[in-house]
């Protein structure tokens, strides 16, 4: 067997024992299932190219490099699918929208490698030795074979990105498990990346760089397999859909310098080790090298430490510190937000990977999961204590405000505790309970365990907690009172929806009784009865509409206007206080004032004038309505000589809602008049006196039409 069949071998076998290893231990997860598909194709990949690498000078080179290009066709849609739902709970909102993208990136890869559809083929074989110092056969690409290795090169690319930003939106316990996983993944494809770029720049297919993309296919499965024994498919994080905008200058950087470093060693390689897949594959463990200490919170928690004990530096950098979690905490006013922003904080200040949130219920009896950097919210939602225990907690935390190191203490509380905070690993450092106190209420309660490294909590990091756990206290009860306020405002603007409703009922009952007094003394009148009977029909009908314009009241004020004449519809909306007589009631109506109105609601103006008028006037008063033409502005006038107003309610109140000097009045009438005339283009003007009488007069523009 020669060297590229059992390097062939050997990167099928890890791919396929990496992606059992998934099925057995994530096989209701989806990731899981397209993790193991891609890697099953990436295997079945690895053994064709050592198959074609070991024919590459006999006549069966070119039949396995078809094959090995079909098995690559499908590897593109395969591993997006996985970037966009591995560790991820929101996957399917990205499955739609990139679907396109997904759809383009199984169809045209697998269009090209098709025979059916190109004849041509991908590449043409050139036989070993023409045109070359070594017998190795070359295989220059096809126009199509180009845009195949493009594509390759794009969709590696984006799954790198994807994967890049499920790992930075991790925290805590959720990115100590995927990290290993997203690393391996990005050392096969930063590798398949670059040797899909030489393929592009040289256009053909390199066979000396087959030993690059097996060596970078092994050290990819062995991340991941280191990943695989963490739970990894548990793991559920929510990314954001737009772009991060967090840059990875300084780690492009850092690295560009270890490349410069790594250039000068191999330039002084001996002569045995001076081959580019050598030369490629020590690079490359290099670069692994340095990612995987970039990524190691305890490389970072070690060098801060080390930096505060021998350079008398600050172990925190508390300005820093409160103003992010001020700011964090301050921008949120939804309770589950808050406490995200809070855990995802307190775990990067403190270097601890499992942070949870438990709030107190409304009814006080137990704690709810509110956010956490180790449980998802399902699993956080599926963790209950009994009352007892609960009860238990309480007291245990209302009686002590500071921090508490709970890991070996024995009581009830510090038991029950401890079952809503499971540690990550075997042995546990300590675990520390921050409770947030709201004035002398106990508002909930913060959790820490699996300390980076296992480092214990030190004095100085209680006291920064307890400031922490104040400020996110603090952040709990301003979002409270929000949440109140907000729920006083819809119940504000319940009650005045119900108002409005109130008051238009009761004017159509006011018209109604108005119709019962006149009933006993023209009920002989057939005119008058059959007047009566359409006057019900009709407040029937304006009962049914009100009840169907209920849901638009938060709305605003919708007129349907069409051409009326003015006199109509005062006429109209007066009939039913003809013949009352206790109002004396005196028209005087113009001919010739044709407007374009909302006859309904300018109806409602009228009634509400009148109404109040004759609340105002005495027995023996007099109420006056007329209508007239000014200036371009027809004009409605209602007065009487009743009681009057106050000069100060005029100005400050008459058009307010809920404002009314009677003693059953609702305050709406004249919001609602004011509301309807500008819904016009028109206004209302009012004269007023006390004891001497008020009124108001309507102006509507005759030459508009609608605003």
């Amino acid at each position: 067997m020669t060297t590229a069949l059992i390097l062939g071998y050997t990167g099928g076998v890890c791919a396929g024992v990496v992606a059992l290893i998934a099925l057995w231990r994530g096989w209701r997860s989806i990731a899981a299932w397209l993790f193991a598909v891609g890697m099953g194709l990436l295997a079945v990949e690895s053994v064709l190219l050592g198959l074609a690498k070991d024919a590459a000078i006999g006549d069966n080179a070119a039949h396995w490099q078809h094959w090995r290009l079909a098995a690559m066709s499908l590897l593109p849609s395969v591993w997006m699918l996985f970037s966009l739902s591995y560790a991820r709970d929101n996957y399917r909102e990205f499955f739609r929208q990139w679907r396109y993208m997904l759809i383009a990136a199984l169809v045209v890869p697998v269009v090209l490698v098709c025979p059916v559809v190109l004849r041509k083929g991908l590449f043409f074989s050139v036989p070993a030795g023409v045109g070359h110092d070594h017998l190795e056969r070359v295989f220059p690409l096809h126009a199509a074979g180009y845009v195949f290795y493009a594509v390759f090169l794009a969709s590696a690319v984006v799954v790198l990105m994807n994967l890049e930003r499920t790992l930075r939106t991790a925290v805590g316990t959720m990115r100590w498990r995927i990290k290993f996983m997203i690393l391996g993944l990005a050392v096969l494809f930063a590798v398949r990346a670059y040797t899909s770029s030489q393929a592009l720049l040289s256009r053909n297919m390199d066979p000396s760089l087959f030993g690059v993309d097996c060596g970078a296919l092994v050290l990819g499965c062995l991340l991941a397999l280191r990943s695989l024994f963490r739970d990894v498919w548990e793991v559920a994080v929510f990314p954001s859909q737009a772009v991060l905008e967090n840059s990875l200058t300084a780690l492009v950087a850092g690295l560009y310098l270890v490349c410069l470093v790594c250039v000068g060693i191999l330039d002084n390689l001996p002569p045995w080790f001076e081959g580019i897949q050598a030369k490629a594959f020590l690079l490359l463990l290099a670069l692994v090298g340095v990612t995987v200490v970039a990524l190691s919170e305890r490389a970072r928690m070690q060098t801060r430490r080390f930096l505060s004990r021998y350079f008398q530096r600050p172990l925190y950098d508390y300005r820093t510190v409160w103003r992010t979690l001020t700011e964090g905490i301050v921008s949120r006013v939804n309770q589950s937000d808050l406490c995200q922003a809070a855990v995802t904080m307190i775990s990067g200040i403190f270097q601890v990977l499992s942070v949870t949130v438990w709030l107190v219920d409304e009814k006080r009896e137990n704690l709810a999961f509110a956010g956490s950097t180790a449980l998802s919210p399902a699993a956080g939602a599926g963790m209950h204590l009994e009352s007892q225990e609960a009860m238990a907690i309480f007291q245990a935390l209302q009686a002590h405000r500071d921090p508490i190191e709970f890991e070996t203490l024995q009581d009830d509380w510090a038991v029950a505790l401890r079952s809503l905070t499971p540690t990550q690993f075997r042995q546990s450092s300590s675990r520390v309970c921050v409770p947030l106190m709201g004035g002398d209420r106990l508002l909930g309660v913060i959790t820490l365990t699996d300390r980076v490294s296992g480092a214990f909590f030190s004095l100085q990091d209680f006291d920064l907690l307890r400031c922490v756990g104040d400020q996110v206290a603090a952040g709990l009860l301003n979002a409270q009172l929000s949440q109140k306020l907000l729920q006083a405002k819809e119940l504000e603007a319940f009650q005045t929806m119900s108002a409005f409703f109130v008051h238009d009922l009761k004017n159509t009952a006011s018209t109604l009784n108005l119709m019962l007094q006149n009933l006993p003394i023209h009920f002989d009148n057939a005119e008058f009865r059959e007047d009566a009977l359409r006057g019900m029909a009709k407040t029937c009908e304006h009962i049914n509409g009100l009840i169907g314009r209920l849901s638009l009241l938060r709305h605003d004020l919708q007129i349907q206007p069409v051409e009326s004449d003015l006199n109509d519809v005062v006429a109209g909306a007066l009939t039913n206080w003809d013949g009352i007589a206790s109002v004396k009631l005196v028209k005087d109506l113009r001919p010739g004032l044709a407007l374009w109105l909302d006859r309904e609601q300018m109806a409602k103006v009228v009634t509400n004038l009148v109404l109040n008028a004759s609340e105002a006037i005495s027995p023996s008063g007099e109420i006056r309505v007329e209508t007239s033409q000014s200036n371009g502005w027809a004009v409605l006038s209602v007065a009487d000589d009743g009681c009057g107003m106050a000069p100060e309610f005029v100005s400050r109140a008459l058009f307010h809602a809920f404002q009314t000097t009677k003693k059953k009045g609702l305050g709406i009438g004249m919001f609602q008049s004011k509301m309807i005339v500008e819904a016009h283009g028109g206004r209302i003007e009012v004269d007023s006196e006390v004891d001497k009488g008020t009124t108001f007069r309507v102006l509507l523009p005759i030459d508009v039409k609608s605003k």
